[in-house]
C-alpha cells in the first residue's frame, strides 16, 4: 500500500468528476438490443428453452459452479438465465450479482439480455471497468486526493522511455515492447524482475530482457511524473488498496456476494487476485470457460485457474456443455478433429462437441499458386455466397496477423464487395464519426430551424437527410481506401438509426443522441453490413454465417515464432477458434508463395494433417484455384526430412537447414552468399557481437539459395526466426532482391 501512496503524490486531477456511487451510474448498456423472449413472468418460465445442462447451470445457484462450455454451447444463454432464474426465485438480489467479462461488448449484451429476461439491476462489467468505478469511489478514502489521469494508449509514453533508454525501437519492436510491460503488470513482475521472469516463464523476449526492463522502468517513472495510471495499474491499485483496507475490502463484499466470471480460461493472475479480494472467504462464484479456447498466454491469460478450480473447490458442481447450436456437424467434425492431435494440459480437458444443427456442406480446402491469387480466389466466392442470398454481414475472412489484411481488402474492393475491419481504430473515435454524431447533436437541438427537416417524421429519414450533408450517399464509392471506409461509418451511424426507430416507435433525434453517447462510453459499435476482415484473435467470441480461413501455412499458422510445443499449441487453439466462429459454410486456404512466379515453397499448416483430403484422413472436399472441387496436392512434408536433389534421409542439423546433403550439389547464388557476408561481417562490427550472432554460415548459404523476396518466406528458413526477421530482414531481403541495405550496413529493420 505503500507504493500506492507514494504513486499518488505525483497524481495529477481526475480525468472526470467522481461518481455518486461506486456500483452504479455512469456506463450503461446499449438501450437497442436484438429481439430476446419477453421477461419471464414467473422464475420456472426462465427455464422454457434451455437444454438439460444449461438447466443444471440455471437452477445450481448455491456454491461454487464450474461450468465448462465448449464453442457454441449456448454458454452467455445459461449464465444469464442462471442470474435471471435466482432473483426471481428470490435467491439473489440484483444489486448484489456482480457478472464480469471481458469485452465492452460481450457485457453490453449480457445487460441486454438482462434486462429482457427482468433482472435489469445486474451489474455486468469487465474487471477493468468495475475495478475502475470501485478505485474512482475510494481513492479520497483510501489514498487521499484525485485519482490520476488514465493514459489511454501506452506506445508513445514506451516510445519516450525507450528514448531516454537511448534505445531506438520501430513499430513492431515498439508493440512488441508495449506487450511485455503489459505481461509484467499483470503478472505482478516489477522491472527489475522482469529478466529472470521472462527466464522462468521460457518467455522469448522481443529484445535484450535487461534492455526492456530499462524501458519498463523508465516507462513507470514517466507515468509518476506527470500522475497518469494505465489500465494495468487500475487493477494493481485496486487490489493493493483491497489488501491494505479491510474496512472497504468489507464495503465491497457486502455490496457484492454473488459472482459469475466468463471466459475465466483468459483470466490473468492479476485478476483473479482481485476476484479473490472480491470474494473474501464466500464461495458463491460460478465461472465458465473452456481451456481449448485459451489463446491470450501472450498476455498473461492462463487457463490454470480454470483447470484448478475443482482443486480450490473441492465441492463444486462441475457441469459440461458440449451441444453445439452454431456449427454444421461438418465444421464440429473438424473442430473436434483439430483438438484430437493437441497435446498438453489444456488438450487434456478438451470437450468433444454434438453438433444440433442439421447437415451442411463439407469444409473447402484450397490451395493457391500465390498470395493474390487466394485473395481473388476468396473474393469470387464471397461474391458467389452474396449472390446466394448470404448477406455480407454473415460472411467473415480470418487471418493470423493484421499485415495479411491488404491483399484481401483490395481483392473486396476490385470485386465491389463491401468490408470492414476489425480490431482496427475504435469506431467512435474515428474523425467521420465523431463529426457526424456532432451534426446529428445540433440537429438534434435546433432541428426545429432547419427547413431540410421540416417534413421528416421518422428518424431514420432525419439522419439520412443530417448525414447526406456530411458525405453520406444511398450508394457506396467505388474502390476501396479512405473515402469508402468513411462512406462505410456513415452508413453504420444510418443503419443504426434505423434499427432504433423500428425497436422504439416515437423516437426522436435526442434520444438517438443519448443511444449513440452510451454506445460510444461502452465502445459498442454498430454493425457495418460488409465483409468482416478480422484477425483470429479478434475473432474471439464472434460468429458467422460463412468464414474463410486464409494463409494457412506453416510459419504463419502456427507463426513461426512459435517455438516451445505449449506455443505451437496456442496456435492450435487459434486454429480451433476461428473453424468454431463459423455457423455453415467454412473455407481453408493457402499460397504455395508470396508474388505470382515465386518460388512455391510454403507448405501447408501442419494443424491440417490428418483432416484435409489425402494428408492421412478426410476433413472436406478440395478445391482448386478456380474453386472447382479437386483432389488436394501432395505438397506438404511427412515423416523424416529428405535431401531435395538425392532424396537421403537428413539427420545433420546443417544438412537439414539446407535441406540437401552436404555433398549434393547446390543452387545457391555464390555472389549473393558473398554480399550477404559482407553485410554480416559490418553489422556484426556495428552491434559488437560475433557474426555467428547475427546468422550462422549454414543459415547463410540457406538464404543465398532460397533467394527469400518477403518477411515470411524469410522466416521460414531455419536458423532465422521471427526476431531475426524484425531486427535484419529488411536488410536481408534488400541484398537479395539485388539492392543495398537503407543506410549501407544494415542498420535494424
Amino acid at each position: 500500500m505503500r507504493s500506492v501512496r507514494l504513486a499518488a503524490r505525483s497524481c495529477g486531477r481526475l480525468s472526470r468528476p467522481p461518481l455518486e456511487t461506486w456500483q452504479h451510474g455512469g456506463v450503461t448498456a446499449a438501450t437497442h438490443t436484438p429481439p430476446l423472449p419477453s421477461a419471464a413472468e414467473s422464475a420456472d418460465a426462465v427455464l422454457l428453452g434451455l437444454d438439460p445442462e444449461q438447466r443444471e447451470v440455471a437452477t445450481t445457484l448455491r456454491g461454487p459452479v464450474c461450468v465448462l462450455a465448449g464453442a457454441g454451447t449456448g454458454k452467455t444463454r445459461a449464465i444469464t438465465h442462471r442470474i435471471a432464474y435466482g432473483v426471481r426465485a428470490g435467491v439473489l438480489q440484483p444489486a448484489s450479482v456482480l457478472a464480469v467479462t471481458f469485452t465492452n461488448r460481450a457485457a453490453g449484451e449480457m445487460r441486454g439480455r438482462l434486462r429482457t429476461l427482468g433482472a435489469g439491476g445486474v451489474q455486468a462489467r469487465t474487471f477493468h471497468s468495475a475495478a475502475l468505478r470501485q478505485l474512482q469511489y475510494f481513492w479520497p478514502r483510501a489514498v487521499g486526493g484525485d485519482l490520476p489521469r488514465l493514459l489511454e494508449r501506452k506506445v508513445q509514453l514506451v516510445a519516450e522511455a525507450a528514448a531516454r533508454c537511448r534505445v531506438r525501437l520501430d513499430r513492431s519492436e515498439l508493440r512488441d515492447v508495449t506487450g511485455e510491460i503489459e505481461w509484467s503488470k499483470v503478472t505482478q513482475t516489477v522491472p527489475a524482475d522482469y529478466p529472470a521472469a521472462v527466464r522462468k516463464a521460457g518467455r522469448e523476449a522481443p529484445r535484450d530482457p535487461a534492455e526492456i526492463a530499462q524501458i519498463y522502468s523508465h516507462y513507470e517513472q514517466l507515468k509518476r511524473d506527470r500522475g497518469m495510471i494505465d489500465f494495468e495499474d487500475v487493477l494493481l491499485l485496486t487490489v493493493g488498496i483491497l489488501q491494505d483496507r479491510h474496512d472497504i475490502a468489507e464495503t465491497i463484499r457486502a455490496q457484492y456476494q454473488h459472482f459469475v466470471v466468463d471466459e475465466y480460461q483468459d483470466v490473468s493472475p492479476l485478476q483473479q487476485r482481485l476476484l479473490e479480494l472480491w470474494l473474501g472467504d464466500r464461495d458463491s462464484l460460478c465461472v465458465v470457460g473452456d481451456a481449448s479456447q485459451t489463446i491470450y498466454s501472450f498476455t498473461g491469460a492462463t487457463p490454470d485457474h480454470l483447470l484448478d478450480f475443482r482443486t480450490r473447490y473441492p465441492s463444486a458442481t462441475v457441469v459440461k456443455l458440449v451441444r453445439d447450436y452454431r456449427s454444421t456437424p461438418q465444421v464440429v467434425h473438424l473442430a473436434n478433429g483439430l483438438l484430437a492431435q493437441a497435446h498438453g494440459r489444456a488438450a487434456d480437458h478438451r470437450l468433444e462437441l454434438v453438433s444440433q444443427r442439421e447437415s451442411g456442406p463439407d469444409p473447402a480446402y484450397t490451395e493457391y499458386p500465390d498470395e493474390p491469387a487466394e485473395a481473388e480466389g476468396v473474393a469470387r466466392r464471397i461474391r458467389d455466397l452474396i449472390a446466394a442470398g448470404v448477406p455480407a454481414g454473415e460472411i467473415a475472412v480470418l487471418y493470423r496477423i493484421n499485415a495479411q489484411s491488404e491483399v484481401y481488402e483490395q481483392a473486396l474492393a476490385d470485386a465491389d464487395v463491401p468490408y470492414q475491419l476489425r480490431g482496427a481504430e475504435r469506431f467512435f473515435e474515428r474523425t467521420e464519426v465523431r463529426a457526424a454524431i456532432a451534426n446529428l447533436r445540433g440537429a438534434a437541438r435546433f432541428g426545429a430551424n432547419d427547413p431540410g427537416l421540416d417534413d421528416l417524421v421518422d428518424l431514420a429519414d432525419q439522419v439520412r437527410a443530417v448525414l447526406s450533408g456530411h458525405g453520406w450517399t444511398t450508394e457506396p464509392p467505388a474502390g476501396s481506401g479512405a473515402v469508402r471506409d468513411q462512406w462505410e461509418s456513415l452508413a453504420a451511424l444510418v443503419r443504426l438509426g434505423e434499427d432504433f426507430g423500428r425497436a422504439h416507435r416515437g423516437a426522436t433525434l435526442a434520444d438517438l443522441i443519448v443511444e449513440l453517447d452510451e454506445r460510444a462510453a461502452a465502445q459498442h459499435a454498430p454493425t457495418v453490413q460488409g465483409v468482416t476482415l478480422a484477425s483470429l484473435h479478434a475473432a474471439k467470441g464472434l460468429e458467422w454465417d460463412a468464414v474463410f480461413l486464409v494463409g494457412l501455412t506453416d510459419g504463419m499458422l502456427p507463426i513461426t515464432y512459435a517455438k516451445t510445443e505449449e506455443q505451437v499449441e496456442e496456435e492450435r487453439r487459434l486454429l480451433y477458434v476461428g473453424v468454431t466462429r463459423a455457423r455453415l459454410h467454412l473455407a481453408l486456404s493457402w499460397a504455395l508463395s508470396r508474388s505470382p512466379g515465386g518460388r512455391p515453397s510454403r507448405r501447408p499448416s501442419r494443424f491440417l494433417t490428418g483432416l484435409r483430403p489425402r494428408s492421412g484422413g478426410a476433413g472436406g472436399r478440395a478445391a482448386g484455384p478456380d474453386g472447382t472441387e479437386r483432389t488436394a496436392r501432395r505438397r506438404e512434408r511427412r515423416g523424416p526430412v529428405r535431401c531435395r536433389v538425392c532424396g537421403k534421409t537428413l539427420t545433420d542439423a546443417g544438412e537439414i537447414k539446407l535441406m540437401r546433403c552436404e555433398e549434393c550439389p547446390s543452387d545457391m547464388d555464390e555472389g549473393l552468399y558473398e554480399r550477404l557476408r559482407d553485410w554480416r561481417g559490418a553489422r556484426a562490427k556495428q552491434i559488437g557481437q560475433p557474426a555467428y550472432c547475427v546468422f550462422t554460415d549454414k543459415t547463410l548459404m540457406a538464404i543465398a539459395e532460397a533467394a527469400p523476396t518477403a518477411a515470411g518466406e524469410l522466416a521460414m528458413i531455419s536458423g532465422v526466426g521471427g526476431r531475426k526477421v524484425d531486427r535484419f530482414g529488411a536488410d536481408v531481403l534488400a541484398i537479395c532482391a539485388g539492392q543495398e541495405p537503407e543506410d549501407g550496413s544494415g542498420g535494424d529493420a
